[in-house]
């Protein structure tokens, strides 16, 4: 989606009807035929059709699929096998189809002709074929300057009417996911009765689902909560019916895809000298075997974050971190790390070596997709002695422990493709998915990346601030 706006590419859905019955299996399948069959009754009946149900039809239809995207002309992305790509017919940029079982998400210059070809050619029964306006639980429309927005309104929708059917009532209106300052690790109340802990896991993966479609919002809270899913207790639940009512206050927030490439004109780049480092005279790892660029260039921006002590019964702390192509979020990650920190600068540096890993491959995907990635990444954290340790030579590892995050983090700083910059935590948006937030605390970036039309406007069915948000 964000390539199609970026290189002003028509932007199609279709979904391909009984799309396993347009292979064949490779199963040895009969049937005896029953009275159903008429005078063929009793019959032997071989089976040639990739049936549903049938082990092996899902393999089946990759290699159908597989055989006609290459007689279009597409090839698979090294990096992920279920996007096809190809040169537009001038050259200038690359047109996309990515599938999913048997949705297509088309990104071309001419995305009728493709669809034309696929229902001609290759007898494909194509369904809902035409601009994308709804694909795996997200709208898509634009905003009245012709944004797109990428809206799970109809999901929220869905999922609203399910709680409303299972406890017969709708959820109380929250201005946070879950309670700022409070523990659900450490809640005694009675373990939740069967029938709730059916409702617990239908809870947390509609959540989980909403989070992949766009609500990083929710991301902490929900990650929080999944721990809980082999014996949840009466609190848990009272979160999760909680955190129904935040997305069902802030329905409105969605994705919007800006293309426009951020200015980072104030920001200097250090001129150090890391020849004389362990590091040497080291440079980015290029890929050689990515597809020639094509189109406009992107720059990547990353947020980093860690929250110490975020779970109290096991100590350990969170990693969170924000991606975004040009002034679109594309990525979002919350997680519990690995090892017990004692410190925040610990728990800092090891959530700067996960950002780095994920820059690395962040570039490395934009690049096996054909797109112009700009030399600099730049990634930015709120902790002072983070990146003054990873972006001055002279600086000291003073923890053996730290060393493969220390060196991680040092080398992409010296090799030139990562610019490591502070900022003030206030403005750092990755707090969304590292803690457990308050409103007024993070509404001024919430407002920015999820809420704002266009470039500017706020929404009508924005929150505003009074002073019972603030006690929520």
């Amino acid at each position: 989606m964000f390539l199609s706006e970026l290189n002003a590419l028509k932007l199609w859905g279709a979904d391909i009807g009984n799309a396993y019955l347009e292979a064949f299996t490779e199963e040895k399948i009969f049937i005896v035929a029953g009275p159903e069959f008429g005078d063929r009754k009793g019959h032997i009946l071989i089976i040639s059709k990739a049936l549903y149900g049938l082990r092996t039809s899902g393999a089946r239809w990759h290699d159908r699929l597989f055989d006609v995207m290459k007689d279009m002309g597409f090839s698979p992305s090294k990096n992920d096998p279920d996007i096809w790509m190809r040169p537009s017919s001038d050259g200038e940029v690359y047109e996309y189809i990515a599938v999913y079982v048997d949705d297509l998400a088309i990104v071309a210059k001419d995305p009728a002709e493709i669809c034309q070809t696929l229902k001609d050619k290759f007898k494909f029964k194509l369904k809902g074929d035409g601009p994308l306006e709804y694909h795996l639980g997200c709208g898509y429309w634009r905003d009245p300057d012709g944004t797109l927005v990428a809206d799970p309104k109809k999901y929220i929708e869905k999922m609203m009417e399910w709680y409303e059917k299972e406890f017969g009532e709708k959820p109380r209106k929250m201005k946070t996911p879950l309670e700022p300052g409070k523990h659900p690790e450490i809640d005694e109340s009675p373990e939740c009765s069967e029938k709730d802990q059916s409702r617990y896991l239908t809870m947390i993966g509609q959540l989980q689902w909403l989070v992949a479609l766009g609500r990083f919002d929710i991301f902490c809270a929900t990650m929080t909560m999944s721990k809980f899913r082999p014996a949840p207790r009466e609190g848990h639940i009272s979160r999760l019916k909680r955190m129904y009512g935040y997305v069902s206050e802030t329905r409105a927030a969605a994705i919007r895809f800006r293309t426009t490439e951020p200015n980072y004109d104030n920001i200097e780049a250090p001129q150090h000298n890391w020849m004389r480092t362990v590091y040497g005279n080291v440079k980015e790892v290029m890929p050689e075997d990515a597809p020639e660029p094509k189109g406009k260039t992107v720059v990547t921006t990353s947020y980093v974050d860690a929250n110490l002590y975020h779970d109290v019964v096991t100590g350990k702390a969170v990693t969170a971190v924000l991606h975004l192509l040009n002034q679109t979020p594309i990525d979002w990650y919350s997680k519990k790390q690995s090892t017990v920190e004692t410190a925040t600068f610990g728990s800092e540096f090891s959530a700067a070596r996960t950002a780095t890993d994920q820059i690395v491959d962040l570039r490395n995907t934009l690049r096996y997709l054909g797109v112009p990635v700009q030399e600099r990444s730049y990634l930015f954290g709120d902790n002072k002695s983070v990146v003054t340790n990873a972006t001055i030579p002279t600086s000291v590892l003073s923890k053996r422990h730290h060393a493969l995050s220390y060196h991680r983090v040092r080398e992409a700083v010296a090799s030139g493709f990562l610019l490591f910059h502070w900022i003030d935590g206030k403005k750092n948006p990755a707090d969304i998915l590292s803690k457990h937030w308050t409103f007024v605390s993070v509404f001024p970036m919430l407002k920015s990346l999820l809420l704002w039309r266009g470039e500017t406007k706020v929404i009508k069915d924005e929150p505003t601030v009074s002073d019972k948000d603030k006690a929520n």
